[in-house]
């Protein structure tokens, strides 16, 4: 087992690696920039490791400086997170050349999968359904548009290498595919630095099913079913759950068995996901593969009993996965809501400012992971993502309920948060009967605009932050006693109007 693991990541993701590394009695080190000094996932860690700047150019992408400080901290493997680095074949590589794990899969099968192009090909021949359409590489404009005849309109133009939805292009008709092309390869190149696209049949009203894969060094694979995530802005998910409710189970033996061919046939170690788009007669096809831990790897947790990022760290030392797959079973409900500081009601702009006070919801069958607290800064350069929410049931709609019950138990103020927006989402009829495709916030929730009803607790939480906040201040004009500490951070010490009796 590893002694000493640096996270090249930050907030709740870095946050819960320190977790696992704990559980498993390694010491976590972590990197910070100078927006993130301060926050509770540096504190948490057993050492951090200022980074010099503020954007993730200077600080978390900085290759050179992370095996600097790996190196004066004697670290035995980099756990990359998700973003960032964790998808970069040669950070893996460099990894490797100065004697550290990287704690994910090997650098070629990372840039076999990150090829959307040798991706297609590699799903093709290992006989998992793909899309119709085409590779443009080699092909002039003019062969192209004959062939996107063929395939048919419309038509999506999509960047070999991209993600996230830059670098796509949907184009409806043979006149305008010409137009369209240049602008797809030119965002291509500057987004990813390659230029190279794919076309293929666009497909409306679909679902975005994935499947979690997890296989050891020794060449076993198995699959921990299926989440949807279907609900997506701009192509990010926003909510995730497993299973999925329009997921039969011959549907789900047939993508999960394809899944594992696929990562069995390109040599895939570690924990991965291959992500497939399902059609409205239940055909599904092969969309992508992501080479590491998900945002979303929670529900899987939450359904399957087993701790994903620990096994990462495990496979990682090369330990053989005790379990096969018929002993992997699932049990109940999960769903997972991301909360943003942006807000829905403008175009969903970020929100940046201090979390004068943040409260986490508790309960049973509720998990939360997040990298802020009360006075934490929402910076402009890293995503606006500040925490997840996690709620079990024993079936779909407990799980809602509860959901529901545990973002109305949550308090950030400070920050606009899509709080509201993703509690109106769980009330909407389609998503309570499980029918919702990608174009679901488009279709169901366009023009959606906040209740201005004053929330009492949201009130009652700020009260109470500004008579501490106000009690603070009182110690500091105190003469330093125990006494005095003691009384002026005593909130009933500051309320003569009323009492409690």
């Amino acid at each position: 087992m590893f002694k000493k693991i640096l996270i090249a990541n930050r907030g709740e993701i870095a946050r819960r690696i320190i977790l696992a590394c704990r559980e498993l009695g390694i010491s976590a080190v972590v990197i910070y920039s100078e927006p993130d000094a301060g926050m509770p996932w540096v504190r948490l860690a057993d050492e951090s490791y200022p980074l010099r700047g503020a954007t993730a150019a200077e600080t978390y992408l900085d290759q050179e400086a992370i095996f600097r400080i790996a190196r004066v901290a004697e670290v035995d493997a980099i756990h990359p997170g998700y973003g960032f680095l964790s998808e970069n074949a040669g950070f893996a590589s460099a990894c490797a050349e100065h004697d550290l794990v990287f704690i994910g899969p090997e650098s070629k099968v990372i840039q076999l999968m990150g090829s959307k192009a040798e991706a297609r090909a590699l799903a093709m021949q290992s006989g998992v359904p793909v899309v119709p359409g085409l590779d443009s590489a080699g092909m002039q404009d003019v062969e192209l548009v004959a062939a996107a005849r063929d395939v048919g309109f419309p038509l999506l133009i999509k960047a070999s290498a991209g993600g996230g939805g830059k670098g796509m292009r949907i184009v409806r008709s043979a006149a305008e595919f010409l137009d369209v092309l240049p602008l797809a390869r030119r965002e291509a190149l500057s987004s990813f630095g390659d230029d190279h696209v794919l076309i293929e049949r666009y497909l409306s009203n679909i679902h975005h099913v994935e499947i979690q894969v997890l296989g050891d060094k020794q060449g076993n694979i198995v699959h921990l079913f299926e989440r949807d995530c279907s609900i997506q802005r701009r192509h990010q998910k926003i909510i995730e759950e497993s299973p999925s409710p329009l997921v039969t189970e011959d549907l789900r033996e047939r993508m999960a068995e394809a899944a594992v061919r696929l990562a069995r046939v390109a040599g895939y170690e570690n924990a991965g996901t291959v992500e497939f788009i399902v059609d409205g007669s239940g055909e599904f096809y092969f969309l992508e593969m992501n080479t590491r831990l998900q945002v979303e790897h929670p529900v899987t947790e939450m359904i399957s009993g087993l701790d994903l990022c620990s096994w990462q760290i495990r496979i990682a030392t090369g330990e053989t996965l005790p379990f096969k797959q018929e002993n992997i079973s699932r049990r109940g409900h999960a769903i997972e809501c991301r909360i943003y500081a942006e807000d829905p009601a403008r175009d969903f702009l970020p929100s940046i400012g201090t979390l004068t006070t943040y409260r986490a919801p508790t309960g049973p069958g509720v998990r939360v992971e997040d990298g802020v607290e009360s006075g934490s800064a929402v910076s402009p350069y890293y995503d606006p993502m500040l925490a997840k929410v996690i709620t079990w049931g024993q079936d779909r709609p407990e799980a809602i309920r509860k959901m529901g019950r545990a973002l109305r138990d949550m308090v950030v103020l400070g920050v606009t948060t899509n709080i509201p927006y993703l509690l109106a989402v769980l009330e909407e009829p389609q998503f309570q009967a499980g029918n919702t495709t990608t174009n679901y916030l488009n279709e169901q929730m366009a023009g959606w605009t906040a209740e201005t009803g004053i929330d009492e607790d949201m009130l009652l939480a700020a009260a109470v932050f500004e008579v501490l906040n106000r009690g603070g201040k009182e110690m500091h004009r105190g003469n330093g006693t125990a006494g005095d500490a003691e009384t002026a951070s005593d909130p009933w010490n500051d309320l003569s109007a009323w009492r409690n009796l």
